[in-house]
């Protein structure tokens, strides 16, 4: 598990420091999942290992929610002349989640059924 745990965490520290050096507008964790995601690929799959220490953080993600609730509660004053903005961003951004996701979702089942037709196609040839 601490080898996993190593593997996870050093892809995430290689992402915060490529955003650092190249100032990409990506966040640091997210190219950090990217560069683990090509690892994966190379190694042509996942571990056990890895899976199993994904598993485990996965099960106490709640918990990661408990530093950013605190933050809001410490900062409530500055917040709360805030809401109405936060309120939009939430929505908007809930909206736009949905219709990325909606779109993607159509044009991976189009795309399945285009593969489906050409193997059937292929197999009667």
């Amino acid at each position: 598990m601490l080898h996993a745990l190593t593997l996870i965490l050093l892809c995430q520290l290689a992402g915060e420091t490529v955003v650092l050096l190249t100032g990409l507008p990506v966040p640091g964790p997210v190219l950090g999942m990217l560069l683990l995601l090509g690892w994966l690929f190379l190694r042509g799959g996942i571990s056990e290992e890895v899976g199993r220490t994904a598993d485990t953080l996965l099960a106490h993600f709640s918990l990661l929610f408990v530093p950013a609730g605190v933050g809001v509660m410490l900062h409530w004053e500055r917040i709360q002349g805030q809401w109405p903005a936060i309120a939009a961003a939430l929505l908007l951004g809930t909206l736009v989640t949905l219709a990325v996701t909606a779109l993607t979702m159509a044009g991976a089942q189009r795309l399945l059924a285009t593969v489906g037709r050409r193997r059937r196609g292929a197999a009667g040839d």
